[in-house]
């Protein structure tokens, strides 16, 4: 590799070590939308997560693990238990009302996880996550319209998602046939 290759990396590198957390979300979320390959799309998606579950508090990841290794253990209550206490310390981290939203979508407490969406989507309005549990919701409950909407929104976020990409394919056919 030539040397002025290797020290392009190196200042890439080093400009993101410089960065803030919202800066580093900020920039991946831009390489995400430009990315069309979905091998590496779903990478950088993969960092972002990574990003996302850092709460920056020591307690609220820790609370985060212990609802995790509940819901592994099908200890849904617990796992409630410390998802509830991590909301109740950093109301503004969205990961904590993602996790609760997925965990009331599982329990079959779909008004609950619509409401948690709703906080994540307020908080991070880019969580792709999320926006994927709203259409999920929405398309089972029989609002194509609103969940094609929720996909295209999804879409606009992370361009390469194939699952998406099918999910709005079906809905625009469906849609499109219940027209005619």
């Amino acid at each position: 590799e030539p040397a002025p290759a290797r020290d392009k990396e190196k200042i890439v590198e080093q400009q993101a070590a410089n960065l803030s957390p919202k800066e580093h979300l900020d920039q991946l979320f831009a390489a995400l939308k430009r990315e069309r390959d979905a091998d590496k799309a779903d990478n950088i998606a993969n960092e972002i997560r990574a990003e996302w579950n850092d709460s920056g508090s020591a307690t609220v990841n820790l609370l985060m693990q212990w609802a995790d290794k509940a819901i592994e253990e099908k200890r849904n209550s617990a796992a409630l238990d410390f998802l509830d206490q991590a909301i109740a310390l950093k109301p503004g981290y969205s990961e904590s009302w993602n996790r609760r939203a997925t965990l009331n979508y599982t329990n079959g407490a779909m008004r609950k996880s619509m409401s948690d969406i709703e906080h994540v989507l307020d908080i991070e309005p880019r969580h792709f996550g999320a926006l994927a549990g709203m259409a999920s919701i929405l398309g089972d409950s029989g609002n194509d319209q609103a969940a094609l909407k929720a996909w295209e929104r999804f879409l606009e976020i992370y361009p390469a998602n194939r699952n998406a990409q099918e999910q709005l394919n079906t809905l625009s056919e469906k849609l499109a046939g219940s027209r005619t």
